[in-house]
């Protein structure tokens, strides 16, 4: 029986469910794409082409990479970027995985409280638009760092076709215009950014009609052509600097000149016989997805059955437990001792069972540490090549079209990723996630991240190439995609097209996609005392992008007779495609 404090919560939530339009995502999955020779999947078709072309020209998976990161720049403004940064894991066809580092860095200005009023409060805005939200870029150096290390093709042949496509255009489809209405307000408040991604009268382009970016054409010609020093220490730099000193900003030429790559050890651990690589600190993705699946290791369940009551309870209560080390004791490697190896030992992992009522939710106040008070357009994509090489990729501008600024003359949209820092602990950011005194702001200091770029193997072989974009939901949507195929044997679509569900230990809520959970569950999630609300709004809910390898889900794997390549782009994408050849 439903307890009666809850009774309207549980009717409420069961209308809601009732009313709610069908939404296209969650009609049947589609087949994966499959392919012999190479996979790339992408938020957006024309660049899942220029990577497949990478390929075919005799391009590694880090070559093409590199190509569809330069092409999203240009193809896809809401999140792909050379004015943010990101991360890259790589697995290299020999068994090596790495990973690099890329993610914006504070400016030397920077100060912990730079986003405080007199009072102590948070500015509302400050840390999200304008130049004072800007961290210092670093997609361009990633990816030239990425093509010298681990590429075979020059920087030329793969800038050709992002610069192609900013110099001539091309034609916006129905996900392109959508995209750019929603980031129409925000656009209009820059005149450099309105001049580009609007019309002369201040309308949307409207599908059919071509997206032309000369001042963006000319910055990656001049990438192309002089490499890195062109945006960390010529003309490019001058102009973002010249533009954030103007508007209140804190960037200097220094920041630009001092910008580095670290190339770092991704995270591991071992899933029910699956070696997990993925994103260590400045990411909290790696390690949260590693305590996560720890944790849910001593569930059996593929015999408690997708979307139970049982299944649902044990992953919110590790989800819980694992988002509270996340917000307050990891950060920049650089600037604090992150417990990495506390985290992802199994140990651990078991003592947070230990703490688990199987008939109770947890109380996240009750989980509270001492001393405490990712937009969904970030974009991620998935690559493997014929030889067996992966990259998995997700970079970011943090919000919809980052800080809604264009430095003139330069065409690059910047990033407003210093929210991801902890303006005020205890104070919630963007995503609403309250975070500590380990991720506060620092000169020269990188935000803490849920990027969560991720590659498994099995027996040796790559087996999965996964990651999302979705803010604070990053890791959640990556780890459910993962589970989905691995305990639950969905196909790579079904596992990524499946609705979610998301705890983030504060606010103490379980959110979930219209239909995730049936209204049995619901009912049982309520009666142990979980607050479940339905969040219907679509783009925080991320656009996951992978490759399954050896078969469509594990059962054709076994058997030995599917496609090599099967790739799948999340049915919430508009725009986005799985290309293989």
């Amino acid at each position: 029986m439903i307890p009666v404090a809850r009774r309207g919560t549980f009717a409420a939530l069961i209308i809601s469910v009732a009313l709610m339009p069908l939404q296209p995502a969650f009609a049947a999955s589609p087949e994966p794409v499959k392919a012999e020779h190479g996979m790339v999947v992408t938020a957006q078709h024309l660049a899942s082409d220029v990577g497949v072309e990478v390929l075919k020209k005799g391009g590694n998976a880090v070559d093409a990479a590199v190509a569809v990161g330069y092409a999203l720049a240009v193809v896809y403004p809401t999140a792909g970027n050379i004015g943010g940064g990101g991360f890259m894991t790589i697995r290299l066809k020999d068994g090596k995985t790495t990973f690099l580092d890329f993610r914006e860095r504070a400016p030397m200005a920077s100060t912990k409280t730079m986003y405080l009023d007199d009072k102590g409060e948070i500015v509302k805005g400050a840390s999200t638009a304008g130049y004072l939200a800007v961290g210092v870029p670093g997609s361009v150096m990633g990816f030239e760092t990425a093509r010298e290390k681990y590429g075979t093709l020059s920087r030329e042949d793969l800038l050709a076709p992002a610069i192609r496509f900013a110099k001539d255009g091309f034609v916006l489809d129905q996900g392109d215009v959508a995209s750019l209405q929603n980031g129409a307000k925000k656009l209009s408040k820059d005149k450099a950014a309105a001049a580009i991604f609007l019309k002369p009268d201040g309308k949307t382009f409207s599908i059919g009609e071509t997206l032309v970016q000369p001042e963006l054409a000319a910055s990656l010609s001049s990438i192309s052509e002089k490499g890195p020093d062109a945006f960390y220490k010529g003309a490019i730099a001058d102009d973002i600097v010249k533009a954030s000193a103007a508007t209140g900003g804190i960037l200097a030429k220094a920041d630009f000149e001092q910008y580095t790559v670290r190339e770092l050890k991704p995270v591991t651990c071992n899933y029910r016989g699956y070696e997990i690589a993925s994103s260590p600190p400045p990411s909290s993705g790696g390690v949260i997805i590693c305590e996560i699946l720890n944790v849910l290791e001593g569930y059996p369940l593929s015999y408690l059955g997708y979307g139970s009551a049982e299944t649902v309870h044990a992953m919110v209560e590790a989800m819980r437990h694992a988002y509270v080390d996340r917000n307050s004791a990891l950060g920049d490697p650089d600037f604090v001792e992150n417990p990495v190896e506390k985290l992802t030992d199994k140990a651990y992992a078991k003592e947070i069972r230990e703490k688990i009522n199987p008939f109770k939710a947890g109380v996240s106040k009750e989980l509270m540490p001492k001393g405490m008070g990712e937009s969904t357009e970030t974009t991620h994509y998935s690559i493997v090549d014929n030889d067996g090489n992966a990259v998995a990729v997700t970079y970011t501008l943090n919000g919809s079209f980052g800080a809604g600024v264009v430095a003139p003359g330069t065409g690059i949209l910047l990033n407003n990723e210093m929210d991801d820092f902890t303006s005020k602990p205890g104070s919630p950011n963007l995503y609403g996630l309250v975070q500590g005194e380990a991720n506060a702001i620092a000169p020269k200091k990188t935000p803490l991240s849920s990027m969560s770029p991720t590659i498994i193997s099995k027996d040796g072989k790559p087996f999965m190439v996964i990651g999302s974009p979705g803010g604070a939901r990053i890791i959640t949507i990556t780890l459910e995609a993962i589970i989905n195929v691995i305990d639950h044997g969905m196909s790579i679509q079904e596992a990524i097209d499946a609705p979610r569900i998301h705890h983030q230990w504060l606010p103490d809520k379980v959110y979930m996609e219209p239909f995730a959970l049936s209204s049995d569950t619901l009912k049982l999630l309520t009666e142990m005392g979980h607050d479940v609300q339905i969040d219907a709004s679509w783009p925080i809910w991320g656009q996951a992008a992978g490759i399954l390898v050896g078969g469509k889900n594990l059962a054709e794997i076994e058997e030995g007779g599917g496609a090599r390549y099967n790739g799948a782009m999340d049915s919430r994408a508009a725009s986005g495609a799985a290309r293989g050849y």
